[in-house]
């Protein structure tokens, strides 16, 4: 054990030293690595390449200035797609479009080319990449729409780096101050310029105000000057050209109701930033004459070069350990591995073997063959990982020279104190390490291998008589971004049938995919089981209709041309007296070239945790990049010993969801069976699915308006509209599994352990008044973050956030002991009347709620939520303040709502760029 320790302690050291090259990495203030990657679908433009370099140059400087001689940009690689003409490009080692941290790509949604980040964490927490659209990059006339390029990227840089929000609210842009005034929701609040309104809502072109809310109806928009004073802030509007810093705890606006203050706890984006990681040891650069601009690579990849290295040791456990490997290994060469890659196969125990060189796959018979090389029998009993690591670069090398940009996919389940004496090498080779580990004896460092590399990695726990092994073979696909060639796993399901018993199923064909349609059965006896597949149409495939592998358990069959949309039910009935199990594997690739399958992503929160921590699982469903709404998903986490555990999980904007309706599913995991690796799968079902055509609520630049220049307004082309039919898109219903990759649990307390998991923090609280009372609405936690019921509510409210969110057990108390908590995931409903409203000297009241358990365990603290009394008579600027342009003072008599417009100066006539006259209506900012 002290050897082994050892062993892993020098490989973690040489993990340190290794060079991370799959994502940006800051050293001495500069980030290298940097990745951007343009989709293959994307057309060949070499101004497209220049724009990305012009770009992340100009932010380079900008972002050094506003982080106060902190970071910048010091090499950049852009990756190119292969569908390009081929030049004299470097080969990539590491990098490749799934990893990247930009990518440019069409748009998200087919009226727009908003620049955005996605982001599904919390506050804080590192977002997935930037997505930027071709359009953008090289079409200046959106220029005035978001501002400048580098500018734009310094903005979606802070959401995907360091987990800062957006500051200004398209679905709230106005909200109702303390003082019973109506504000931008923006910050700084110094920032000037004046409304215009121009829907039928609008009085003779003049923002009116809802009598209900104290709020500005729709139609009304606040345009800014385009010379201002204020120099915050990036969050909100980037594009003014004095704008060059981060609001920070001076200039922060508490009050705006932003995604920035209910997430980060009315905390200031620079606050935020202070606290990453990236500067709690990266201090100002004393010597800015070093700052230079970025070097940039350009990067491609033509072919895709596969080595399959395999332990065929009998360090493994399990008496059938070859059988599910050719099993799982057979299926990957079969169905999954892209039509094109090349592939060779090396073997390992003791010593290594080499099976076969790389071939191309270029037909059928060529996967065969490959096939034909996959182990029959075991080796010896120990395990060399460097023996195998070693001759499969020497069969990658020998196609090209060199291994850059290979992969290796290592399966392991041994014990090997020896793996320093490659590690290093095996990693700055050049190759990207996929591993998937086997049981509880594998060794702890191997994980290593896929981390520096950039690799997938998976674990399969012992019992290996269930689908893990062919899961994870499934979820080793090409990324280079173009989905159609890749496999889709539409359904995987494993069971121990008893006698005589069936394991039957109905799985659901899509129109998205069907070309190249597999079902796969695999058992345990010497006999097959009675198969039966049904298509939509009632046609009935058996036995008889598969290739059927005697030796290996596996039956095959290939539904020829495009398989039929719709319910397809499969049956695989037990012939034999004792249970086995049986298990059913589906999969198909897209059917049309210009029509996205539809796909699943996962990933954990994590890749190494301690308890008691929690963690969230995160499950992404889409069609090409719009979400899908109102699907069934679940997801399974496998231990290394024990029952596996199942959760539900949803995109309701509450919990672990940050954002409601955005396809990004998700559920806190907080309970471990103990420690060591765990493996998660998901299940995702639905019976109709809905696209949204609409921009999504993802931290993205502000589309702007128009502009105040020179005393006249001048405005941008409206925001595209969506067509009422477009909202949404229902499909038929769908199915898919994927493997989401591993991750290791420590510090588990033996044997039964005290409640030390609170109910999860509220995020969605709001509030309303009606009838003189507020009316508050949130998303029920549990008694356990998001699972179970909790005990109670504490609710409070305050004239001030900051009281509330500093002061929390100083400010007023509410009664909620009427209230009975809903199970976890239910909406909640309670009614109060605020004592402070009697007095009729307060318009605007803030609450927030903590929920409690039956331990006395606290949430945090929710987001603090605004409710606003509208009361005349509202309080308006004072007649010495200055006016940009003219002033209407908004006088608002009685809760009927009588405005009257009292203006300063005259009203002006102007034309858009559309040629269309426009009457403009302008107040102070305020």
């Amino acid at each position: 054990m002290a050897g082994g320790a050892a062993a892993g302690a020098a490989l973690l050291a040489l993990a340190l030293a290794a060079a991370a090259e799959a994502a940006a990495v800051l050293r001495d203030g500069g980030y290298e690595g940097l990745v951007a990657a343009v989709h293959p679908r994307v057309a060949e433009d070499a101004e497209l390449l220049a724009s990305i370099q012009e770009m992340i140059t100009e932010a380079s400087f900008y972002l050094f200035n506003a982080t106060r001689g902190r970071v910048h940009f010091r090499s950049v690689r852009i990756l190119i797609p292969p569908t390009w003409t081929e030049k004299s490009y470097e080969t990539p080692k590491h990098e490749s479009y799934d990893t990247a941290d930009v990518i440019v790509a069409p748009p998200y949604w087919k009226h727009g080319d908003d620049p955005y980040t996605l982001q599904p964490g919390a506050c804080g927490k590192m977002g997935k990449y930037i997505h930027f659209t071709p359009n953008f990059l090289v079409n200046d006339y959106l220029l005035d729409i978001y501002g400048s390029r580098g500018r734009v990227f310094a903005h979606e840089w802070a959401h995907l780096r360091w987990g800062v929000f957006d500051e200004y609210d398209s679905d709230r842009p106005f909200y109702v101050t303390g003082q019973n005034q109506v504000k931008v929701t923006r910050c700084s609040s110094d920032l000037t310029g004046i409304y215009v309104c121009e829907k039928k809502s609008c009085a003779e072109g003049s923002c009116v105000i809802n009598k209900l809310t104290g709020l500005f109806k729709e139609g009304c928009a606040f345009i800014h000057e385009r010379n201002q004073t204020a120099v915050s802030s990036i969050m909100y509007m980037q594009s003014l050209s004095s704008v060059a810093e981060f609001c920070d705890e001076h200039n922060h606006n508490r009050e705006a109701p932003n995604l920035q203050n209910r997430m980060c706890d009315y905390r200031s984006t620079w606050e935020v930033i202070k606290n990453s990681t990236d500067f709690k040891n990266n201090p100002p650069m004393t010597n800015t004459s070093h700052i230079t601009p970025p070097v940039f690579s350009l990067l491609q990849k033509r072919d895709r070069v596969i080595c399959l290295v395999l332990d065929i040791s009998k360090t493994i456990t399990g008496g059938n350990w070859i059988n599910r490997l050719h099993q799982a290994a057979e299926l990957y060469l079969l169905q999954i591995v892209e039509e094109n890659s090349y592939v060779g196969i090396v073997m390992f125990s003791h010593i290594g073997e080499i099976k076969t060189h790389v071939r191309q796959i270029v037909s059928d018979d060529v996967r065969k063959q490959l096939a034909s090389y996959l182990p029959a029998a075991s080796g010896s009993g120990r395990t060399n990982v460097c023996a195998g690591l070693q001759l499969a670069s020497e069969v990658i090398r020998k196609k090209d020279g060199n291994v850059f940009g290979s992969e290796i996919i290592l399966v392991t389940g041994g014990q090997d104190s020896s793996m320093k004496k490659c590690f290093s090498d095996t990693v700055n080779s050049g190759s990207v390490i996929h591993t998937i580990t086997v049981g509880s004896s594998a060794a702890k460092e191997i994980e290593q291998f896929s981390k520096e590399t950039g690799g997938l990695k998976f674990f399969v726990p012992e019992r290996l008589d269930f689908s893990d092994l062919l899961d994870a073979f499934s979820g080793i696909l090409s990324r280079s971004g173009d989905t159609f060639n890749q496999s889709i796993q539409i359904e995987s399901a494993s069971d121990s049938i008893g006698g005589y018993k069936q394991l039957r199923r109905t799985v659901t064909i899509d129109s998205t995919v069907g070309r190249e349609t597999f079902f796969v059965a695999t058992w345990q006896t010497a006999e097959p089981p009675e198969i039966t597949v049904s298509d939509p149409s009632g046609k009935s495939y058996t036995n008889k209709d598969f290739d059927i592998d005697s030796i290996f358990h596996v039956a095959r069959l290939q539904i020829p041309g495009i398989a039929e949309t719709g319910e397809w039910i499969y049956t695989l009935t037990n012939i034999h007296l004792s249970p086995q199990v049986l298990t059913m594997i589906v999969t198909s690739r897209a059917a049309n070239s210009t029509i996205p399958a539809m796909a699943v992503k996962a990933h954990m929160s994590k890749d190494i945790n301690d308890y008691p921590n929690p963690m969230v699982v995160y499950v992404q469903v889409s069609q090409g990049f719009s979400p899908i709404l109102g699907a069934n998903v679940t997801a399974i986490i496998s231990p290394e010993n024990g029952d596996p555990i199942s959760l539900e999980l949803f995109d309701n904007g509450a919990g672990s969801d940050i954002v409601k309706n955005d396809g990004i599913y998700s559920k806190y995991l907080f309970s471990f069976p103990g420690n060591g690796r765990y493996s998660l799968k998901v299940h995702v079902q639905a019976n109709r699915t809905i696209i949204p055509q609409t921009a999504m609520r993802w931290s993205h630049a502000m589309y702007i308006p128009g502009y105040v220049e020179n005393g006249k307004i001048k405005m941008n082309p409206s925001r595209p509209s969506v067509i009422k039919n477009d909202l949404q898109i229902r499909r038929g219903g769908f199915h898919r599994t994927a493997a989401g990759g591993s991750f290791i649990i420590s510090a588990v307390p033996v044997g039964p352990y005290a409640d030390v998991f609170p109910p999860c923090k509220i995020i969605d609280l709001d509030a309303r008044i009606e009838d003189n009372k507020v009316v508050l609405s949130w998303t029920a936690p549990g008694d356990d973050f998001d699972k179970g019921q909790a005990a109670g509510y504490e609710i409070r409210t305050s004239e001030t956030p900051l009281e509330l969110r500093d002061n929390f057990y100083n400010t007023t108390f509410v009664n909620a002991s009427s209230l009975s908590p809903e199970h976890a995931g239910y909406k909640e409903l309670f009614a109060f009347k605020p004592e402070a409203f009697t007095t009729e000297n307060i318009t605007i009241i803030y609450v927030a709620v903590r929920a409690i358990d039956e331990v006395l365990l606290y949430s945090e603290l929710s987001n603090i939520a605004q409710a606003v009394m509208f009361i005349p008579p509202m309080d308006f600027p004072s007649s010495n303040m200055e006016f940009s342009v003219s002033t209407i003072l908004l006088l608002v008599f009685g809760l009927l709502v009588v405005v009257c417009l009292t203006a300063s100066t005259t009203l002006c006539l102007l034309k858009k760029k559309d040629k269309k006259t426009v009457l403009e209506t302008t107040t102070k900012l305020l």
